[in-house]
């Protein structure tokens, strides 16, 4: 069903998710790279890698296979980098879907010998995965040949006001200078380091959170509104003063109001604990409603007072609406959550809808 008929539904506006890539291209000068891993952060990936093909990228960056054979099948014709480090038994398959595999191991760069470009991980104070930044001398031999085409890092702290980033450049390029030479493509750069300093910026960025309307961190913009969370009203019940909504009762009428109930619940996405966070409302019919109560998985109970609402009437519980627009970092603070987390949970029921 398209969402005007749908009980609850996500719309994407391409718009804004141009407008935000773009916006990071000025400020950095770099080519983009864009993340688009995990279903695109839960907006779905071929339509976002699909709506990016207008900003002319270099690539795009997955976590698994799985989501580059998504994008190869959807006709995306340029580089996918596989993030997650390479294994034995994936080569056969990275090679047919000529996908950029990440590699970090003198054994590993061996077994794929001249297969096809890859990327080298190094490690600069994650500790997640990638060589480590002192011991990138350790493939020095495996690389001599090799079709190396990029390295990259991963920054842990880019998101707060303080030099780590810098330290972990500073190591990066200390690692990159020890290489048998200087790969083609440098990227260290997420949302936020992209975005708080231009020295981040190398030969490609990799922009997340913020092609999808987040911010990326303290002191930096937010990206233009892309996710609009829809849900119907599908029931209108009168309350009287005291009276409990949702499961533990943990939200009691104050007074005698209406309840209106949405058809969108933390099955969808929104998380449970969305109506127990101080302030938390929805946009309905140009009111800000009150989330009553925690979260159930099919529906979300708001206060609505009384303003006039009836079955069948639509709210806004994330996005703009009426002039008014309940940010991403707003919603994923209500959740106790990151912004990340939050997108990428919401769930496959809703239907995916780019406007």
């Amino acid at each position: 069903m398209s969402g005007p008929d749908h009980r609850a539904w996500i719309e994407v506006s391409v718009a804004a998710v141009l407008e935000n890539a773009r916006t990071v291209a000025r400020r950095t000068g770099a080519r983009l790279l864009p993340v688009v891993k995990a279903n695109a952060y839960g907006l779905g990936a071929v339509g976002v890698s699909g709506a990016l093909e207008a900003v002319a990228p270099w690539g795009y960056a997955v976590a698994t296979i799985e989501e580059a054979a998504e994008l190869r099948a959807a006709g995306i014709a340029r580089p996918l980098v596989v993030l997650t480090p390479a294994r034995p038994d994936d080569l056969a398959t990275l090679q047919r879907l000529d996908l950029r595999p990440v590699l970090d191991t003198p054994a590993m760069v061996r077994t794929w010998g001249s297969r096809g470009p890859f990327h080298l991980e190094i490690d600069t104070g994650m500790g997640r995965s990638g060589v480590r930044w002192d011991a990138v001398d350790e493939l020095r031999d495996a690389l001599g040949a090799s079709p190396l085409e990029g390295a990259f890092t991963q920054c842990h702290s880019a998101d707060v006001a303080n030099d780590t980033a810098g330290g972990q450049l500073a190591r990066f390029q200390e690692a990159v200078a020890r290489l048998p030479r200087r790969p083609a493509l440098l990227h260290i750069a997420n949302s936020a380091a992209a975005l708080r300093d231009r020295r981040f910026a190398l030969d490609l960025v990799r922009p997340g959170i913020f092609l999808y309307g987040g911010r990326p961190g303290a002191g930096l913009p937010e990206g233009q509104s892309v996710v609009r969370l829809r849900a119907r009203v599908v029931s209108v019940r009168r309350l009287r003063r005291g009276d409990s909504v949702s499961y533990g009762a943990r939200w009691t009428a104050p007074r005698d109001t209406t309840i209106a109930t949405l058809a969108m619940g933390y099955a969808d996405g929104p998380r449970r604990q969305l109506g127990l966070g101080a302030g938390a409302y929805v946009l309905l019919n140009g009111v800000r409603c009150p989330i009553a109560g925690v979260v159930t998985m099919d529906f979300t109970m708001v206060d609505v007072g009384e303003t006039p609402v009836q079955v069948g009437d639509v709210a806004t519980l994330l996005g703009e609406d009426g002039g008014e627009r309940i940010t991403l970092e707003q919603f994923a603070a209500w959740s106790g959550d990151l912004q990340h987390a939050v997108l990428t949970s919401l769930g496959s029921r809703p239907p995916r809808i780019f406007t």
